[in-house]
């Protein structure tokens, strides 16, 4: 929580935005009362378009998007004129909504997250809240993979402001297995380099069969060179703060959404009649922004895919966020859009 926004200081606010591409001061439209002249940016198919691009020392306090949102669109960032970027995620799946191609809920509702860092609003309007420093440079971009050209809209503000010497920079990576090897263990993160703070997860999850519940399978954190894990939760469902298959072990023999300031299962798609039986999608999230995950020298951090019967062969996708010192290892590549994409 910004516990500051009560002191006068000498930050100067930035914004960029459709309206304001160069994110200046007096940048944005020229039109009069009621006009709106460039609400949106068109990307075409194959390109890239660069939505924000500024000189630090300064700070991203918000970015908000909306239109045809889904895998196609990748996000990425770049600190301090880096070649390689420190966020390169499908943008849906950035805001933890990898299933973008689902507009109902079980009940028939737009699923809504609902948290302290990032926000889910009907209908497909993504809000990141997350705190991203830089002490010289900062871009971001937009690549459009999809066969089509398509509409963003898109929001990112921020301040330019005197920073301290020990800002960790923010980085997101995502990863997927459609579906998961049975009997092998999926890889949230791996690879991190560096001196920082795990700061959380977004999960989306595709059950592929009926063989009992999907949640046994641990969460386990290794830090630095850790043979065995050093954070080690006793179920996926007890690391999202749920409990009993969320629900669907008692009582009312059915899994039920939730949404919480750091913690949540906050969509619930396909059948949920069946105990067990349904071919469910869920979408989860997991933020550390109370309990920060330290590590020195590197980090790494799994998922098994287990039921009551052993083994399963589940849909994952996730998206790890994390702060760390410069220089960074360079993110594992994206594959192909055809393989990301989640329904």
């Amino acid at each position: 929580m910004n516990n500051s926004y009560w002191l006068i200081n000498d930050a100067e606010t930035f914004s960029f935005s459709a309206e304001n591409p160069t994110g200046t001061k007096g940048g944005g439209t020229r039109g009069g009362d009621c006009s709106k002249l460039s609400p949106t940016v068109f990307i075409k198919s194959g390109e890239t378009a660069v939505i924000a691009d500024t000189d630090g020392p300064g700070i991203i306090e918000n970015m908000w998007f909306t239109g045809f949102i889904s895998h196609n669109f990748i996000l990425r960032i770049y600190w301090d004129n880096n070649e390689n970027p420190s966020v390169e995620v499908p943008m849906s799946a950035f805001f933890g909504y990898a299933y973008d191609e689902n507009f109902k809920d079980i009940d028939g509702k737009y699923p809504c997250l609902n948290s302290s860092m990032m926000l889910v609003a009907p209908g497909r309007g993504l809000n990141s809240y997350w705190k991203m420093p830089f002490a010289k440079h900062c871009k971001v971009t937009v690549e459009n993979r999809g066969e089509t050209d398509l509409h963003l809209y898109y929001i990112i503000s921020g301040c330019k402001r005197e920073l301290p010497n020990n800002i960790g920079y923010f980085h997101a990576s995502y990863r997927h297995e459609h579906p998961v090897t049975k009997g092998k263990t999926y890889t949230v993160i791996d690879g991190i380099s560096g001196k920082g703070q795990f700061v959380g997860i977004s999960l989306s999850v595709g059950l592929n069969g009926t063989n009992t519940c999907w949640v046994e399978g641990e969460a386990k954190m290794f830090i630095d060179n850790d043979i065995y894990p050093s954070v080690n939760y006793t179920g996926t469902e007890d690391y999202f703060g749920g409990s009993f298959a969320f629900g669907n072990d008692v009582y009312i023999k059915k899994y039920q959404a939730y949404s919480g300031h750091n913690v949540g299962l906050y969509a619930l798609l396909g059948d949920n009649k069946d105990n067990y039986g349904g071919q469910e999608r869920f979408m989860l999230y997991r933020w550390h922004v109370e309990d920060p995950i330290y590590f020195k020298e590197n980090f790494r951090m799994i998922i098994d895919n287990v039921g009551w019967t052993g083994p399963r062969y589940d849909d994952y996708a996730s998206v790890a966020y994390w702060y760390q010192t410069l220089p960074f290892a360079k993110l594992k590549p994206l594959l192909s859009d055809e393989e990301i994409v989640m329904k």
